[in-house]
């Protein structure tokens, strides 16, 4: 039987690839769901084209276009972040992948799992906010989560075969972004375009900036430590210009497996939707005779203060990570609209983890709220 997709965030990076593979596998895979926040002609270009069951516009004031758009197709259209969250609930589809941007991905995500959905997870900040209650939910429902971030697939795929196996360590590998070895005098002056410059990827703005600044690297730390059962200790990032490994997993006898590829999202997307099965594709083949030299440094912590804060958080842990998120969110969004320089987003994530409360054994609503007041409180400290 094919597998029923839904795809929350469709329209962007991961989005439209997932609807390319989907695309290239009709006798595997249908398009059930799709949903966007705001970007409404695009969602309904896809909803014309796909003809899915169910489209959600979370911005309400787009849902009359859509559903004006989309009447003779006799789609079911629906609005608002509760729509998310309801037909997340529901038995209309096998697979959630969710591209949700951020922390709104965290409820939705949370209920498919509560009805033991397969979620293929590209939302690294569901687990950031809240891995704990995320993971928990997920072990009670036998719900299995499936890393779609490139460095997660590669760890989920190195792992397998090896339950009985002890990991020693992960190594999270990570291209250095547009800015690699540069310093602060250089990136006090840098502006959202030159940040935007991804050398290896293609991705969403939120993510290309987190890539620039390490913080990306950071957040994949704590989604590593909770998809894996990971001590902090046991999680480490190395600099990796070439972006051919995609991560690295060290076991108790010294031996260290990895996965490589070229930098194409489609492929963990793919293994995603298809796991365990491995299905063929014409994807571009990597050749090593284009790659003569694959190279490791480590990440200048000094100079990108993110991924120190990130792991200053992951160590605290409790609510420490939701508020690191929260903040993050309304640095980058600030940053993108030329209201505060590059380096300065990290000054105001470190005063939001000294400023906020801290709570050790963070209920949900415990999150949802930190996650509230950090917001405020970092906006209020961007002039």
């Amino acid at each position: 039987m094919k597998r029923r997709i839904a795809i929350f965030g469709s329209t962007g990076s991961i989005g439209t690839q997932t609807i390319e593979v989907i695309a290239q596998h009709p006798e595997m895979f249908s398009l059930e769901i799709l949903s966007a926040h705001s970007n409404a002609d695009a969602l309904i270009e896809q909803a014309q084209k796909y003809k899915p069951n169910i489209v959600i516009i979370t911005d309400e004031t787009k849902y009359e276009k859509v559903n004006h758009a989309l009447a003779a197709d006799h789609i079911k259209v629906f609005a608002g972040e509760k729509s998310l969250v309801e037909i997340a609930a529901s038995d209309s589809y096998d697979i959630l992948l969710t591209a949700i941007v951020g922390y709104a991905g965290l409820l939705p995500t949370l209920a498919a799992l509560e009805q033991g959905k397969t979620v293929a997870l590209a939302n690294k900040e569901t687990l950031v906010v809240a891995g704990d209650i995320v993971t928990a939910v997920a072990a009670k429902n036998n719900a299995l989560i499936i890393p779609v971030d490139s460095e997660h697939s590669a760890i989920f795929q190195c792992l397998e075969g090896e339950k009985h196996n002890v990991v020693e360590k992960v190594i999270l590998t990570a291209s250095g972004g547009p800015f690699l070895g540069k310093k602060p005098n250089y990136l006090i002056n840098v502006k959202k375009d030159h940040a935007l410059q991804h050398p290896n990827w293609t991705m969403g703005a939120k993510i290309s900036i987190d890539s620039a600044s390490l913080m990306n690297k950071g957040l994949e730390m704590i989604e590593a430590k909770w998809l894996f059962g990971l001590q902090n200790e046991q999680i480490e990032v190395v600099v990796h210009p070439q972006s051919i490994i995609h991560s690295m997993v060290q076991f108790e006898d010294g031996s260290i497996k990895s996965q490589m590829g070229l930098p194409d999202m489609k492929l963990p997307i793919q293994y995603a939707l298809a796991y365990p099965q491995r299905i063929k594709n014409d994807y571009k083949r990597l050749q090593f005779k284009n790659y003569p030299s694959l190279t490791f440094e480590a990440a200048d912590v000094k100079t990108f203060r993110n991924l120190a804060l990130a792991k200053e958080a992951m160590f605290k842990g409790g609510n420490a990570p939701c508020v690191l998120n929260a903040a993050n969110e309304i640095v980058v969004d600030a940053f993108i609209r030329n209201k505060i320089g590059f380096l300065e987003m990290s000054d105001i994530i470190e005063t939001c983890l000294t400023k906020m409360n801290f709570i050790e054994t963070p209920t949900l609503n415990d999150y949802i709220e930190t996650n509230r007041e950090t917001r405020l409180y970092a906006a209020g400290l961007i002039k």
